[in-house]
């Protein structure tokens, strides 16, 4: 299939290469590849370049994540068009021609694949991955859930749908919701898997969810999230990854970021949704750029994942 893979990046020197890799290792081959850099200092450019990507660039200032994704879509030759996060890399080579497939049926418009976090992975973020992206795909899921991190959608729909540029997050979310209400159908491929990886601070992940509270409270202005919400889901969260962590006995070496990562998560979650102000630059700077970023699953799959340097 003809397509273009659009990765936003800003610093990822980290994990960049590991990504591009994955993608010089598919079985679908001559992909074009588009890197959107909102301001990188660090070697992220050369190293995209160095696998042969394209680079765009947009000024920190400008950056929004339906902007980066709207410039770098203009660009694309691909009819389809793959969204990568700079921090997320494919598991199998056929990472690319699985979440491509649905798109046969003419009636999909996006697909999304399985995300997994890495061993170093906050043990509530590792359940959430759980939760979010289960062992089995669905063809034709009922809502409009998908994650940019790790999907597809098709060129010519988005040309009469570009991403909203104003969400402060979420925009998968919002082309998801316009492309079920336009009669389309999203496609969750467990299949195409990715790890994902974040390194998150306190801070990071109430920012992450605040931001994105904000964006759910825009794409569904009748949605709330009260202080009872806040302390309900505080609180059946923590006893959830406890238990699990007991069963798993990891317990005591993550009992203390289960406590601050979930509440860390609703708290910004109940702020977000209180938010009625624009995206000030200071909060654009705490948004967007104040970050940094095994499971036990029981699935095989009859073709060998891909082999990283390290592992």
């Amino acid at each position: 299939m003809d397509c273009t893979i659009i990765i936003r990046a800003y610093n990822e020197e980290k994990h960049l290469g590991r990504l591009l890799e994955g993608i010089r290792q598919q079985t679908l081959k001559d992909v074009e590849v588009i890197l959107v850099d909102s301001g990188s200092t660090d070697s992220t450019a050369s190293i995209a370049e160095a696998f042969g990507a394209q680079i765009l660039n947009i000024r920190p200032e400008e950056f929004t994540f339906g902007r980066s994704l709207n410039k770098g879509i203009k660009e694309a030759k691909g009819e389809f068009i793959v969204i990568a996060s700079a921090h997320v890399y494919p598991v199998y080579p056929d990472w690319l021609e699985t979440l491509l497939r649905p798109f046969q049926d003419y009636s999909i418009a996006l697909t999304y694949g399985k995300q997994r976090a890495p061993e170093f992975a906050k043990y509530s973020e590792q359940q959430i991955f759980h939760q979010w992206y289960p062992n089995t795909g669905k063809l034709k899921q009922a809502t409009a859930f998908c994650n940019n991190a790790n999907a597809a959608i098709r060129k010519s729909l988005w040309e009469k749908n570009n991403y909203d540029e104003a969400l402060t997050g979420l925009e998968d979310l919002a082309w998801a919701k316009w492309a079920k209400e336009q009669g389309h159908a999203i496609a969750y491929v467990a299949e195409a898997e990715v790890i994902h990886a974040h390194h998150e601070t306190p801070r990071g992940v109430f920012n992450r969810y605040r931001r994105e509270a904000m964006a759910y409270k825009k794409i569904y202005p009748e949605s709330h999230f009260n202080v009872y919400d806040f302390l309900r889901l505080t609180t059946t969260n923590i006893l959830s990854d406890l238990w699990h962590a007991a069963r798993e006995r990891v317990l005591w070496k993550n009992i203390t970021s289960i406590f601050w990562f979930r509440f860390m998560q609703f708290h910004g979650t109940r702020l977000g949704h209180r938010e009625t102000s624009l995206v000030t630059p200071q909060l654009r700077e705490t948004f967007y750029y104040a970050r940094e970023r095994k499971p036990k699953d029981g699935v095989k799959r009859d073709i060998e994942p891909i082999s990283y340097d390290g592992e």
